[in-house]
């Protein structure tokens, strides 16, 4: 039998099933839908369920719930560092090739992390965009560090470009993709056939990247 991790209801007209990268089972189905007939059309699709979770278990590695515990591992720039807790930092977690947190921020070691990472993607997205811009010729506004989970980069109408501060977890040759890719939006707004092309040219292998943050995407948190 194959349990229902979530049901999504909404306006839609017919019901999907898919199953997440983290191996959960969601159907979206039509607000008025009656959940016993969901349940007798996932248990008919239950062999394609499972084919799909043994897929999805083989393909993206398992993301463990952060626990901010001494010896536990952290991204930066595509690399794993570990975290060793000491009775004092300045300020309560530094990094040295190791994170160093302070004792006394434990219990809110998570905000902690999300301010260094958010300082380093400040300071790595403005200088490697300007880098990149000057390099190909392209002209942007302003750069703005975000919070969305699985949104890496976005362009505004006139010339913003936002980043996740989750990316600055990720390889430094996948942060320059995401980074090119919004600059090509600043020259063509949309995803047209012209507008990969561009995106070839100055970054001939972003296929290999863009499926490298499809993949390990869901490993750049800290949840």
């Amino acid at each position: 039998m194959v349990l229902i991790d979530q049901i999504i209801r909404s306006r839609r007209k017919t019901i999907a099933i898919m199953v997440s990268r983290e191996g959960q089972v969601i159907v979206r189905a039509p607000l008025r839908a009656r959940e016993d007939l969901i349940r007798k059309l996932v248990q008919e699709k239950e062999a394609w369920i499972r084919q799909q979770l043994d897929y999805v278990r083989a393909a993206y590695p398992r993301y463990t719930p952060k626990q901010f515990a001494p010896g536990e591992q952290f991204y930066y720039l595509g690399l794993l560092y570990p975290l060793h807790i000491v009775p004092v930092s300045r300020p309560a977690l530094r990094f040295e090739g190791v994170f160093y947190l302070a004792q006394s921020a434990q219990p809110r070691a998570r905000k902690a992390f999300e301010r260094w990472y958010r300082a380093e993607a400040v300071r790595l997205f403005t200088l490697r965009t300007a880098q990149l811009a000057a390099l190909h010729g392209f002209q942007y506004q302003h750069i703005r560090v975000t919070a969305a989970r699985t949104r890496w980069g976005s362009c505004s109408s006139r010339g913003t470009l936002s980043f996740s501060w989750r990316l600055v977890m990720a390889p430094t040759q996948v942060i320059d993709y995401v980074i090119l890719h919004e600059l090509a939006h600043t020259r063509i707004p949309n995803h047209s056939r012209q507008y990969w092309s561009l995106v070839q040219s100055i970054a001939p292998d972003y296929k290999a990247l863009r499926n490298w943050l499809k993949i390990n995407g869901h490993l750049l948190s800290l949840e």
